[in-house]
């Protein structure tokens, strides 16, 4: 049995982690609506030519995005591991 002080930490960190998965969750579908699409669409279908500057343009920036978003995601996915823990373990001792 824990005591009611290691208890109450338990909830706060419960606390604090369903506020992380929420600004994560929120950021994640920001983030991934600010990405550009694939281009493949219409442009194929009116044969449209891209040149050296219009297929490299942005791509500094394109890969930044991407690698905000897998960070995004990992850290997403490492708070629900921890609050599902966080819950386990109040469950075994409660």
């Amino acid at each position: 049995m824990l005591s009611p002080g290691l208890t109450g930490a338990i909830h706060i960190i419960r606390i604090v982690l369903i506020i992380l998965m929420v600004v994560l969750s929120a950021f994640m579908v920001v983030i991934v609506l600010l990405q550009p699409g694939g281009g493949d669409g219409l442009e194929a279908v009116s044969g449209s030519q891209d040149t050296f500057f219009g297929k490299n343009k942005g791509k500094t920036t394109e890969g930044a995005m991407k690698k905000i978003t897998v960070i995004t995601a990992v850290s997403l996915v490492v708070v629900s591991i921890l609050f599902w823990v966080s819950i386990i373990i109040l469950n075994d001792i409660g």
